[in-house]
């Protein structure tokens, strides 16, 4: 029978529940526990895949195709547990699916409640987790205890602790201890009235964990295990930490957290091996040099928007032990003009997106990464910009575009399966998840994966169109990689270039600290290279 660990929050949202989730995960798996990790959303969206990144971030894509939570990002780079659409289930979900229960007559004409009937369904979402080979379940609750939209949530857990046994379940309460300036003085009243929350439905913290701006003194401490009614050695001190997110397991095995989980779950195992991130933290603390990379997109404003793809430039700074100047340049300024940014980086990179805002700017990256020998990294809609730039300027086809921007385009080198001569359509569906991409020997991307084989998640809709391959191939341009059957350009590649490589997946899916993907890193490398030759 798999153990559960549910970790909620207090006092205010934005305390890093997701990252605290996921470092937990990593002091288990560190000790030999096989995990799973979910997150339960209480907002009524059915999924976040037609949220707004300025409201929600990126939006993470699982190898099964399920647009979810930016948070199973940090699940994965941090354990390297596969999550997949079970792990990420939204309150819009859950009422969703009763109500079609209802509808069916799967409740046999009874009152449909929020208990039994939503509180069932969501223990039978986090229970579908359970497998043999499964030790652990973590659970994240999104939002702040307290909301009313969650509230139904934590019940679920709650009747969970009642039906496995208290010594099968560890609440984990993540909160805040503001620090007021004016009065030095360190507060835990916030504390002391979240933990009553939960206990006014039954959760009793296990552990709490106190995110602070100083250090907590003892008394403090003492204070807040008296009055959340926690042992003094499970208040655990999560400060911000100095260099980066990943010190974080670090910190909380210092402290003890995966032995206290140990102990209250019985479970007898090695210490943590910890060797992994060291070496991550020694690589990020004593750098032998720095890069600047500078991204160009349209959401520059919102640091969540990019979350996947800063973490995989950092993954690929890691490798070589440097650090990352990362230098974000709005697409829309570059179209205003303003491209003086451009100069000042060492590498270039443009992420995915949607839209018909900011795509010319990201073409003119494009053209400046090309003919300055900048390198540069293209990344689903970068591919598309580095298809159009490079049809325009090299293969003298004017005004080529991409049918979601110019419907109406005499050279349409980027459109949708179902514009294409004699390919299957997926209509306007998406392309998600993982696909499988055979590469072309000799390339720079062979190189960098060492085989010829590979596998990517994806999420566009646009795609090469083959009736331009031969056209762009006689004007240098190197299809790379392709879907094993050869229907879809998955890759391109420029010769004679520092680094010149898009791709319609988006690989930063798929980086880790401890095991950067091999794209990142070589692009990176290329532009560390560029900037020390140079």
């Amino acid at each position: 029978m798999a153990k559960y660990i549910f970790i909620t929050g207090g006092v205010v949202s934005s305390l890093g529940k997701g990252i605290t989730a996921a470092a937990v995960g990593s002091l288990l798996t560190s000790r030999g526990l096989r995990i799973r990790i979910m997150k339960l959303d209480p907002y009524l969206n059915v999924d976040p895949g037609t949220m707004s990144p300025y409201q929600h971030g990126e939006v993470y894509v699982t190898d099964d195709g399920a647009e979810t939570d930016l948070d199973l990002g940090h699940y994965e780079r941090f354990t390297g547990a596969p999550t997949s659409r079970k792990s990420n289930v939204t309150a819009g979900r859950i009422y969703w699916d009763v109500l079609e229960k209802e509808r069916r007559g799967d409740y046999l004409g009874g009152t449909v409640q929020m208990i039994p009937h939503i509180s069932n369904e969501i223990k039978s979402r986090i229970r579908a987790l359970e497998e043999p080979d499964v030790d652990v379940i973590l659970c994240e609750i999104g939002g702040t205890v307290g909301d009313i939209e969650g509230s139904i949530f934590l019940e679920a857990i709650r009747e969970i602790g009642l039906e496995q046994g208290r010594d099968n379940v560890v609440y984990i309460h993540l909160t805040y201890v503001p620090f007021i300036a004016a009065a030095g003085e360190v507060k835990t009243k916030p504390s002391q009235q979240s933990v009553a929350k939960l206990r006014e439905i039954g959760i009793m913290p296990d552990i709490l964990i106190c995110r602070a701006e100083v250090p907590l003194s003892m008394e403090v401490r003492k204070k807040l295990s008296l009055f959340c009614n926690v042992p003094l050695h499970s208040v655990i001190e999560e400060t911000d930490v100095k260099h980066s997110i990943y010190e974080v397991p670090l910190v909380l095995s210092d402290q003890g957290l995966d032995e206290q989980i140990m102990v209250h779950f019985r479970i007898a195992r090695p210490q943590a091996d910890l060797t992994p991130w060291r070496k991550v933290i020694n690589a990020i603390r004593n750098p032998r040099g720095e890069v600047s990379i500078g991204v160009v997109g349209k959401y520059q404003e919102l640091q969540d928007a990019y979350k996947s793809i800063f973490e995989a430039l950092d993954h690929g700074c890691i490798a070589h032990s440097i650090k990352l100047n990362l230098v974000k340049i709005a697409s829309e300024d570059l179209e205003k003009g303003k491209t003086a940014a451009i100069d000042t980086v060492d590498g270039i990179l443009i992420p995915g997106g949607f839209g018909h805002r900011g795509v010319e700017g990201k073409v003119l990256a494009v053209q400046m990464a090309r003919e300055k020998g900048i390198p540069f990294f293209g990344i689903c809609m970068g591919l598309q910009c580095a298809v159009i730039e490079f049809a325009r300027n090299v293969c003298g086809l004017a005004n080529a575009n991409t049918t979601e921007i110019d419907p109406q385009s005499p050279h349409p080198v980027v459109c949708l399966m179902e514009e294409q001569k004699g390919l299957t359509t997926l209509g306007g569906n998406m392309r998600l998840g993982a696909w499988h991409c055979k590469l072309k020997p000799d390339t720079r991307v062979a190189k960098a994966y060492d085989t010829l084989n590979i596998s990517e998640r994806h999420r566009h809709r646009y795609e090469f169109n083959n009736d331009y391959r031969e056209k762009l191939q006689e004007g240098g341009l190197i299809l790379a990689g392709t879907t094993p059957d050869e229907s879809l350009v998955e890759i391109v590649e420029i010769k004679d270039h520092p680094w010149f490589v898009a791709v319609q997946f988006h690989p930063e899916f798929k980086s880790q600290p401890f095991n950067p993907h091999p794209l990142f890193a070589g692009f990176v490398g290329a532009a560390y290279a560029r900037k020390t030759d140079g």
